[in-house]
């Protein structure tokens, strides 16, 4: 019975022994004031490692073109906005002052042996190549075509039209189409004075 009870006690002794080694070995493996496992001295990363370093380093490498990109990109696109409203601005103040003058002078268009349609909407067209296009100039340029065109086939509305777009006035289009400036200069004249009889009727 005694050799039982001994063998017993020992095996209770060892028993807590194995469990404080538990308990030792947990405490080492956790890092100062029960904070998480480290495997540097002292707790903490090692000096220059760590996720907040590289953030860090990332961002301020990348801000100075991320910024200048977003910011050129910005300019270059407001560039191109604000031309393109201003585009628009003119292509819908120069079609209804068109509208207006059509409203104005509802006989003008067969007068002129033409449609207030064909006028209205060929007009529009033209502005989407120049905006700055009066409609003034697309009568006149209509008007000399069908005057010029029979004797003069190089002379025709589109051609006037780009000539006008380029920069260029009627008459200097005229005399580049073949017209001596005294011509060009009574071409015009003939349809001015058509034109203004046109809208009197």
């Amino acid at each position: 019975m005694t050799v039982i009870r001994n063998i017993a006690r020992l095996g209770v002794v060892l028993l807590v022994l194995a469990g404080l080694q538990v308990v030792v070995t947990a405490q080492g493996r956790r890092g100062p004031g029960g904070g998480p496992p480290t495997s540097h001295p002292g707790g903490g990363p090692p000096s220059g490692a760590g996720v907040d370093r590289g953030v860090g380093t990332s961002s301020d490498r990348s801000a100075g073109r991320a910024d200048t990109g977003r910011a050129t990109a910005s300019d270059r696109s407001n560039g191109r906005s604000d031309a393109g409203l201003e585009r628009a601005r003119l292509q819908r103040q120069n079609s209804e002052r068109a509208d207006h003058e059509l409203r104005d002078h509802p006989g003008m268009a067969a007068n002129l042996h033409t449609t207030a349609n064909d006028l209205r909407a060929g007009y529009q067209a033209a502005l989407a190549t120049n905006p700055n296009l009066k409609f003034g100039q697309y009568v006149a340029a209509t008007r000399l075509a069908a005057n010029l065109g029979a004797t003069n086939p190089n002379i025709t509305r589109e051609a006037i039209l780009a000539g006008l777009a380029s920069g260029e006035s009627i008459g200097q289009t005229l005399q580049d189409l073949g017209l001596s400036k005294r011509q060009a200069k009574d071409a015009q004249k003939r349809a001015e004075r058509e034109i203004k009889e046109a809208k009197r009727s």
